[in-house]
């Protein structure tokens, strides 16, 4: 049974996201009204370092202790409109102790200012980077939601010009189709506590630009699968992207892809953001980090 606190949450989030029409508010009004709503708990472990690529922003989310660590890449979510490394910390900070591991958390450009392929062209200077010091057997992929999404669209980019690949990935809630064919777009436009059918068509268009919204920059569900690493996949049964999640899981493991795929049941979208809120939350932080000490062949993980 779903806990009262996760129930409590989707309560929430309909009254501060669902009910409000997200799509007609301009970019830089809607960052400021989510910037002004982060969960503000952060554990004490773990130091944020800011760090420039370039032209490139992130930060550095390093546990206590130094060593030799797995390197998460983290990809927040957010529409490819809004969200920033700040934003995310109440769960990225805990997930990078929880781990084990050092966790790069990339601001990479938004939409609409910045459409597609612009946030892939960053997430890629991001992992090139992260090579110079790392082999990519120590890496792990991460991202919710257009997040998510985008992290499968750099696995594929990845994939495409032949370079190394990282160790695994892991998905929370992934927007993998911004054509929005999946039934449960419509389907689950009343369970899911979080979105409406108009934010998510207008906000894939804002991303997608120029560019078809089947094209597999914008929509990884219709690029290849072939090679890529294994994959651990979140999402919800009662969340409108349901189907972009359960498809990509499908296409994967046609191609031969190792995929584990957690379905919940009475979750919002990305549930683990709520992280330390709910036990639900908690229990997917756990099972990230058990995915990522797996694919590096790491061991221990950091009380957070």
């Amino acid at each position: 049974m779903t806990s009262l606190r996760a129930r409590l949450a989707n309560r929430y989030l309909r009254l501060t996201m669902k009910e409000k029409p997200l799509h007609l508010i301009e970019a830089p009004a809607l960052r400021r009204y989510f910037e002004q709503r982060r969960i503000p708990i952060y554990p004490r472990n773990v130091a944020v370092e800011p760090v420039s690529i370039g032209a490139v922003k992130g930060e550095w989310q390093r546990p206590a202790g130094g060593g030799d660590r797995p390197v998460i890449l983290y990809i927040h979510g957010g529409g490819y409109i809004f969200g920033s490394t700040g934003l995310y910390r109440s769960m990225t900070m805990p997930m990078a102790a929880i781990a084990g591991a050092d966790l790069f958390s990339l601001d990479y450009r938004l939409a609409p200012e910045h459409p597609c392929p612009a946030a892939i062209e960053d997430a890629l200077a991001a992992y090139d980077w992260l090579l110079r010091k790392n082999t990519p057997e120590r890496i792990v992929l991460g991202g919710d939601s257009a997040g998510g999404g985008l992290a499968l669209a750099v696995l594929q980019a990845l994939r495409r010009r032949g370079g190394p690949l990282p160790a695994g990935a892991f998905l929370y809630s992934p927007w993998t189709d911004l054509a929005g064919t999946g039934a449960t777009v419509g389907a689950n436009a009343r369970s899911d506590a979080m979105f409406n059918e108009a934010t998510i068509r207008a906000t894939g268009k804002k991303y997608a630009g120029a560019l078809d919204l089947k094209d597999p920059r914008v929509s990884p569900l219709y690029g290849d699968f072939q090679g890529l690493p294994p994959l651990l996949v979140l999402a919800s049964k009662d969340e409108m992207l349901f189907d972009d999640a359960r498809r990509a899981v499908e296409k994967a493991r046609a191609a031969g892809v190792s995929v584990r795929f957690e379905p919940g049941e009475g979750l919002c979208h990305v549930w683990p953001l709520f992280y330390p809120l709910f036990r639900e939350a908690k229990a997917a932080l756990e099972l990230t980090g058990a995915f990522v000490r797996e694919r590096t062949n790491t061991v221990g993980k950091i009380a957070a």
